[in-house]
């Protein structure tokens, strides 16, 4: 059944406050990232992408999902749960042994939703095209989604990566770059500056939308929407989407030391009284 975007909104905080007690059960994980993301996982799931229940991993006439930033998994895990691939009690064991729900995705576990293991960086895209231009020969015409970060890009294969799909016209493909401006040592531009990425990859062959309201989520879906009115034209498009780390949670935004650090009792009580829900469903 599709939800209003008050019942997304809503959403969205159950989503940050399953994130939260994620990595704080644990005392493990990432949630500066995820935290900044979760609009965008919103948008996706509730309004934009098409998808089936039962998950089956070819998803054929489906759309696909491809996290290429693994580390954000706490986002990605509640987000699934919330839209019915598997039950939320399952969040618990997060980082658990014997878990499905690993600290980076991977597929072995059979989790429903995931279908690449990622969390080394620079790989997610080259996985993408991939699926992208086997929906080509299957004449399949749904679309494939990817999620990169703006760190993330400093690896090489991702620039191999964006000249491929160009040259090859793979025009079914829809990644967005998270771009936030942090990273695990800092910001991205004393670590190492992107410098002008939407003149970059326009310089690369592809069709480039950009939000700097990322944490909007009216705003992301529309620009999700914008995307999908530009493939089939013969590029590949971009979306950089503004958004802002540890987003929801005044202590963790707008820095890189949430990155990878999980919040203590009394730092999860703030940020709980910052995510109030009337009646929250948490597991």
């Amino acid at each position: 059944m599709s939800k209003s975007i008050e019942e997304l909104k809503s959403l969205t905080t159950q989503i940050r406050r399953d994130i939260l007690r994620m990595v704080h059960a644990v005392n493990s994980g990432h949630p500066g990232g995820s935290l900044g993301c979760t609009e965008f996982f919103t948008a996706l799931y509730g309004k934009v992408m098409n998808y089936n229940l039962p998950f089956t991993m070819e998803g054929k006439n489906e759309d696909h999902f491809y996290l290429s930033n693994g580390h954000i998994s706490p986002v990605f895990y509640s987000t699934l749960a919330r839209f019915g691939f598997f039950p939320a009690d399952e969040l618990r064991t997060f980082r658990k042994l014997d878990s499905r729900l690993q600290g980076h995705p991977t597929t072995h576990e059979g989790l429903p939703g995931v279908r690449v293991a990622s969390g080394s960086l620079g790989q997610g895209l080259s996985v993408a095209l991939g699926a992208a231009q086997g929906k080509k020969i299957d004449g399949d015409s749904s679309l494939v989604y990817t999620l990169q970060g703006d760190g993330e890009l400093q690896e090489g294969q991702n620039w191999e990566a964006f000249m491929y799909a160009a040259s090859k016209k793979v025009d079914n493909i829809i990644s967005t770059i998270d771009y936030n401006g942090q990273q695990i040592d800092g910001s991205t531009d004393n670590v190492l500056s992107l410098g002008n990425l939407h003149a970059k990859l326009e310089a690369f062959g592809w069709m480039v939308l950009e939000e700097k309201n990322g944490n909007d989520l009216e705003a992301v879906i529309a620009i999700l929407e914008k995307a999908k009115t530009e493939t089939g034209k013969g590029k590949p498009v971009a979306i950089i989407l503004h958004t802002i780390m540890g987003n929801g949670v005044d202590y963790m935004m707008g820095t890189h030391a949430w990155h990878g650090k999980a919040p203590n009792d009394e730092q999860l009580d703030t940020a709980f009284k910052q995510l109030y829900l009337e009646a929250p469903a948490d597991y």
